[in-house]
């Protein structure tokens, strides 16, 4: 990566809220700067954070020399705020935070949120719908020809052509519809530094070979006969066959040693580069231990930013996800490849965080997107490598797949042993296949006794063995088995803690008849989930293709869909039956189900409940 590790001067954020900062050009000028490298756009409050996406990219690109200025949640309707830092020399980046835009704006039943915790106060309404494509186009209009690239999530998840929920249809490229030069997939510091070189080195950023983990547009046919071909956006927007035909390409090329994507749009073809190699813990360490000052900007101090609050004083340990569950964007986005920093740079960043004068003595998670994959390697992965003939953990755990369990019970162990430092949490969920192995038992008994705040977070999702397989989770049977080696070990340790489970209801091949499995297997328990979510089919899942095309796009059979909003709301229903609210929906269900003689027990038991979701595992499994 070379030139990103020279250091330069601070970077400038600009914001729009309520309190608009007197941060313009004067500003730069005061520093002797005449204009800024790069300007970053971002749908997000900035809050300068290794979890925030903006911060690390702007940290990132500041350390390699560049000047980079932060434009935070700009108003779009006119141009103004994005002129504040005048044309940037390089490029402009946008993101649309760290959320999908349409995700953060609406809930599953596509109403409007109440709230966004990624925006000042969590006041809802700061970001447009389809935030990047918004952003774009504004800067098109204030600048004209200049350098736009798109990163974060929204943009990974909408490389190509690709279902969209919101709008029921399929929708081009987001490189296509924003007029962007260049799409930066994946987590980016090494695409972002490798775009900003080629600029200033003015080689074009559509020059084969293209930088890892991007995507461009091009009409020049020579570069797509070296590519693989994707059925284009007119044949997958017409026919779902074609669709699923697509998905399964992209499915089978998401490692570096792939060929390029094309897909055709019109007169153009979006051509898609094989993602970045995954990072070495050295390349990792370096980004976190930029000088992050784990605060959100000054400019919101009155209302402070709600998604800052959790994880202020946690780690990221890891990034990338091996589990591949169908409806989540986590593979797609950070890869399959587990990427995991060196003990040594976590131990540095806790003594740092315990040295903040207003740490308070607790760090509430050393995790990332499974807690419990901190350390896991495959001999493939070494070489930047996985299998394309299975996935890790499904149907069942790889014997390839090594854990990391005793160096996180070392990492664990040292962690707590710094001064300052009363508590060391997880706050992650963990995967509960992993857990229940012999080699487990003793992370299990040390994460039971010194890291779980009282509750442990896992996500059975289901318990339909038929609805889990299409979800790509492990089967009922393992979870229950976890169950039992769970309350076990917190009997012998003398211990009160609990499961928060995730369930989730409405998922492709989830019918009314597994909902009411589902709510009877809770009820007879006494497990009063809250945290159950609504199936959301997001872009260039497997889940989304199922939804869309009512088919598999892996086996081609056959998939049942639970689309009407009724339906949806009845099976969570079922899944909440402790909630009052539900009681008429429960009803409807179980009349819908010629199953009336339930009623009275499914009424029993809400009032039994007294109406509270605990989220817990209550007592009747440790009798058992």
């Amino acid at each position: 990566m070379g030139k990103m590790w020279q250091p330069h001067g601070e970077p400038i954020h600009i914001f729009r809220f309520q309190y608009m900062l007197p941060m313009t050009r004067s500003e730069m000028r005061r520093r002797g700067w005449d204009e800024l490298d790069v300007v970053l756009v971002s749908g997000d409050a900035y809050v300068d954070h290794p979890a925030f996406g903006a911060a690390v990219i702007g940290r990132v690109l500041e350390q390699a020399g560049y000047r980079v200025g932060i434009i935070a949640q700009p108003d779009w309707h006119s141009t103004r705020d994005f002129t504040r830092l005048g044309r940037p020399r390089l490029f402009f980046g946008i993101t649309a935070g760290n959320v999908d835009s349409m995700v953060a704006n609406y809930t599953a039943n596509k109403r409007p949120r109440n709230d966004d915790a990624y925006a000042p106060g969590g006041k809802a309404g700061l970001r447009p719908d389809r935030a990047s494509l918004v952003y774009a186009n504004r800067i098109r209009e204030a600048f004209g020809r200049v350098v736009i690239v798109l990163g974060g999530i929204e943009a990974s998840m909408r490389r190509f052509a690709h279902y969209d929920y919101w709008d029921n249809r399929v929708r081009r490229s987001l490189l296509v519809d924003a007029r962007a030069d260049i799409l930066v997939y994946g987590m980016g510091e090494v695409q972002i530094c490798a775009l900003a070189q080629r600029l200033q080195q003015g080689v074009p950023l559509d020059a084969f070979p293209g930088i890892p983990g991007t995507a461009i547009v091009t009409s020049d046919i020579a570069s797509v006969r070296q590519c693989v071909l994707l059925p284009s956006y007119e044949e997958v927007a017409a026919d779902q066959r074609s669709f699923n035909e697509a998905f399964r390409l992209v499915s089978l090329h998401q490692h570096p040693r792939s060929q390029p994507l094309a897909q055709q749009h019109a007169n153009r073809w979006v051509i898609c580069f094989p993602p970045q190699p995954p990072l070495q813990p050295r390349m990792l360490d370096r980004i976190y231990r930029l000088p992050f000052t784990r605060r959100w900007h000054p400019a919101y101090d009155r209302d402070g930013v709600p998604a800052c609050e959790p994880v202020r004083f946690s780690i990221v340990a890891h990034r990338g996800c091996c589990g591949q569950c169908s409806f989540c964007s986590l593979s797609l986005h950070q890869g399959r490849i587990v990427q995991s920093r060196s003990t040594g740079s976590i131990i540095a960043e806790a003594r740092r965080i315990a040295a903040m004068p207003d740490f308070k003595g607790t760090i509430t998670d050393v995790g990332g997107p499974t807690a419990n994959l901190y350390g896991a390697t495959c001999p493939r992965w070494k070489h930047g490598d996985f299998c394309d003939h299975r996935a890790c953990l499904y149907p069942s755990v790889c014997p390839q797949l090594k854990l990391g369990y005793q160096e996180s019970i070392k990492l664990y162990r040292t962690l707590r042993k710094i001064e300052g430092v009363r508590h060391v949490f997880i706050g992650s969920g963990f995967r509960h296949d992993l857990l229940c192995g012999d080699e487990a038992l003793p992370y299990l008994t040390e994460i039971c006794t010194y890291h779980i705040s009282g509750r442990m977070k896992i996500a059975p999702e289901h318990i339909d063995d038929n609805v889990l397989r299409l979800m790509g989770k492990p089967g009922h049977n393992i979870y229950e088995a976890f169950v039992d080696r769970f309350f076990q070990v917190i009997k012998e340790l003398g211990r009160e803690q609990y499961l928060v489970q995730y369930f989730m209801c409405s998922h492709p091949g989830a019918t009314l008849t597994s909902a009411l499995r589902l709510g009877r297997y809770l009820m007879e328990r006494r497990i009063y989930p809250e945290q159950v979510q609504d199936f959301i089919p997001l872009p260039m899942t497997r889940s989304a293709a199922q939804y869309y095309t009512g088919t598999d796009p892996l086996t081609g059979k056959s998939v049942s869909v639970p689309k009407t909003f009724r339906e949806r709301k009845m099976q969570r229903a079922l899944a909440q039956y402790w909630n009052p609210g539900n009681r008429q929906l429960i009803i409807q269900a179980l009349r819908l189900l010629r199953v009336e003689h339930l009623i009275r027990s499914f009424m029993d038991a809400t009032a039994q409940a007294g109406g509270r979701g605990h989220n817990e595992t209550e007592s009747l499994w440790q009798e058992e």
